[in-house]
């Protein structure tokens, strides 16, 4: 069954990490024995294994902050440098593209027959699937600090940015993120004004409440959060509250469930707490969650940011590579969910909404035979 993964840091795990995702998982884990640092030696995603998993298409990163509070390999001092690293890492997207590795989606008849081609790739028998069709990218920024202004915000539109999330961790300068109570700054909400009007997406997620609610109110188009776990089961500020969550459901918006342990297992502590608990059962949990809130299986999917900082060691334990989602379908099953309930979470919602937001499609959100 085709996947659509909601977050994935491509680039920041080929640039600012180092790794060649053009070989596979187990190749860079060698290279990295010698590295020191949380992840390293540990990673889960490659394109090889995307491949593999199914995994057709994701929603890919472009992640750089400039908070004034430095952090290696993340946060930079200046806007202009944070800009500097988001341009580079949507060049290698771009690199990729031009060798066939990978295609970029930027509107629905794109997407149509992006799904068309890994559709019929299904369809083919074993031995003559030698040589799947290229990834596909919607790209996305995860953070909005590389926008040197909101005027700026077309050109990232020309580039390809279809998905924006204003903040990240820390005080950004759009908007108060995870582990602040900051709203909107003024530039912020003339940032939603700039995406709403070229039709780019609004991505919720590591938005402080305040800045959350705030957003809701004034960005009159469509929205999601790309990877985002439910409070009620871990209590967390970078989780979302029931209220979020059915704000979420009531703009036809979709939760993709992240699989960082840390938003998995109540009271974990970096560095100190280990995964022996966290299964891919205890993503079904949050899945299962958003799906009961909402009475329906149209608004939860998969955005699993595997690789976004960490590796095993912070992934359900029973999870090798990013190749092992194909599980998820086995797991629902055994709660009850149908292979139609499967589809819609594995890429379904996914589809619908990216069809709806660059066209006003509002289909089924399953394989195109489907509709």
């Amino acid at each position: 069954m085709l996947i659509v993964d909601g977050h994935l840091d491509l680039a920041w795990n080929a640039l600012q990490w180092n790794r060649d995702l053009l070989c596979s998982v187990h190749t860079t884990r060698t290279r990295e024995l010698e590295i020191a640092g949380p992840g390293r030696g540990q990673g889960t995603v490659a394109l090889p294994e995307l491949r593999r998993g199914r995994v057709g298409l994701c929603f890919a990163t472009l992640l750089a902050r400039s908070t004034g509070r430095a952090k290696l390999d993340i946060d930079y001092s200046s806007p202009i440098q944070a800009y500097g690293i988001a341009q580079g890492q949507l060049a290698y997207y771009r690199a990729l593209e031009e060798q066939g590795h990978v295609r970029i989606i930027t509107d629905a008849a794109c997407l149509n027959r992006h799904i068309a081609e890994w559709d019929a790739y299904d369809a083919l028998p074993d031995a003559q699937q030698d040589n799947s069709p290229p990834i596909g990218l919607v790209i996305c920024m995860e953070s909005a600090d590389p926008v040197l202004s909101p005027a700026q915000v077309r050109q990232w539109w020309e580039g390809g940015v279809r998905i924006i999330g204003p903040a990240h961790y820390g005080p950004g300068r759009y908007a108060g993120g995870t582990g602040t109570e900051q709203g909107l700054t003024s530039e912020g909400c003339e940032l939603l004004v700039e995406m709403e009007r070229l039709g780019i997406i609004l991505d919720l997620t590591h938005l402080s409440d305040q800045s959350f609610w705030q957003a809701l109110e004034r960005f009159g188009a469509t929205v999601l959060a790309s990877h985002n776990n439910c409070r009620t089961l871990v209590a967390h500020q970078r989780q979302f509250s029931d209220d979020q969550l059915r704000a979420i459901v009531a703009r036809n918006g979709v939760i993709g469930v992240a699989f960082d342990a840390w938003m998995l297992q109540p009271g974990w502590v970096v560095g100190v707490t280990t995964n022996e608990r966290v299964r891919l059962s205890t993503v079904i949990d949050h899945i299962d969650y958003v799906c009961q809130l909402s009475g329906n299986c149209r608004h939860a999917a998969l955005g699993t940011d595997l690789d976004g900082g960490f590796g095993q060691e912070q992934s359900p334990r029973d999870l090798d590579t990013i190749a092992d989602l194909g599980k998820v379908q086995g797991l629902l099953a055994e709660r009850g969910y149908s292979d139609e309930d499967s589809r819609a979470i594995l890429h379904g919602n996914w589809l619908r909404l990216l069809r709806r937001a660059w066209s006003g499609e509002e289909s089924d959100g399953g394989n195109l035979t489907s509709k």
